[in-house]
């Protein structure tokens, strides 16, 4: 039997995007060779660079080239020339989530042995976020009208259905069950009352299905504050688009750093790639100064190789991630280090040689 082998498309973007995903990359090869895989990688210039030029960020037969591989690997969208933000936004990143029904959008939030976080006590929680990814507010329904005069009107309209609601709120019950049985779901169903109240009716329609997991309904202003007080009472929280945004900013956060979350954005019944991407974003006040931190990319990465079923490379290279943070000798600046982009991936490479 051959080589294990995979296609994986590679778009790193803009900013810091362009300098953490070629570290990755580094990292996913030298544990392919390590472990007999292949990964078959094909770098894409989508971005805002790529609008500037084009004025769009996809070519409409992008959709269709990307949906032939196993995977997408995806730096960072954002550049300060492209106004307003939402053209790179509603111009990349939410138009492969919709297009593939990437519906799961799942980011794990964790205590990281010796990073001091700023919370008293650094508390150490180890939770996962399941947010809703291709609905809700995030929708992209409505409009303007009268623009530019007294009486300009704006209305955004979220969109919540059945199917969107249901499929997310059972993904969150399973991984709750295979988890603690802790699940914790944040509306705003006392100033929403149809879009969140019905949000909770559903999720109180499912308890019966899975009656091993305890499910504790939250509005998100009070789960936000309980975050901070006592993140320990959380494992899986699953929360709609525009909150579980909000939500997994501040639980990244809470880790010390946005240069650590990763993500991924999902369809569990397959048939689209999924992608996986850092939180933090372009970061274009520290683009091309070789500072940024990689550590969030390669957890992108590890959640890829978990994803391909490379469950080994997967494991181990997060463990390197937790032993690197551990020691805090080679760190970035925003660590607390003085070490760059770099130096931080030669030293995780160095730290999965003589095991994590």
């Amino acid at each position: 039997m051959g080589a294990r082998s995979y296609q994986v498309a590679v778009i790193p973007g803009d900013g810091i995007g362009q300098e953490v995903i070629p570290q990755a990359l580094r990292v996913l090869e030298w544990l392919a060779a390590r472990d007999g895989f292949q990964l078959a990688c094909t770098a894409f210039p989508y971005s805002c660079r790529y609008y500037l030029e084009h004025g769009h960020m996809l070519p409409e037969q992008a959709f269709s080239e990307l949906r032939g591989y196993r995977a997408i690997l995806l730096g960072a969208i954002g550049d300060p020339r492209l106004l307003p933000d939402h053209l790179s936004l509603r111009g990349l990143l939410v138009p492969l989530r919709q297009r593939f029904d990437l519906y799961v959008n799942l980011r794990p939030v964790k205590a990281l042995r010796g990073l001091p976080g700023p919370l008293k006590g650094d508390p150490p929680f180890d939770m996962v976020f399941v947010r809703e990814n291709s609905e809700g507010e995030y929708a992209g329904m409505g409009g303007r009208i009268h623009q530019g005069g007294p009486h300009e009107v704006a209305v955004q309209t979220s969109l919540f259905s059945r199917h969107g609601v249901e499929r997310v709120l059972r993904y969150a019950f399973e991984l709750a069950s295979r988890r603690s049985g802790r699940l914790a779901s944040a509306t705003k169903s006392n100033a929403m009352q149809h879009a969140f109240v019905f949000w909770d009716e559903v999720a109180e329609e499912l308890c019966p299905a899975y009656p091993g997991v305890e499910l504790r309904r939250y509005h998100a202003d009070a789960l936000a504050a309980a975050l901070v007080q006592d993140p320990l009472r959380f494992d899986v929280v699953v929360a709609s688009n525009l909150l579980g945004d909000v939500l997994t900013d501040l639980a990244g956060a809470l880790m010390g750093s946005l240069g650590i979350p990763a993500s991924a954005n999902l369809n569990p019944q397959g048939g689209a790639p999924p992608l996986f991407e850092p939180v933090h974003g372009s970061a274009p006040d520290i683009a091309g100064l070789g500072v940024a931190n990689p550590l969030a990319a390669f957890w992108s990465a590890s959640l890829l190789l978990d994803h391909l079923g490379e469950s080994r490379a997967a494991a181990d290279l997060l463990a390197a991630v937790e032993a690197l943070v551990a020691s805090g000798r080679v760190l970035t600046p925003d660590l607390g280090g003085q070490a760059s982009t770099s130096q931080v991936t030669d030293a995780l490479l160095a730290q999965l040689e003589v095991g994590a």
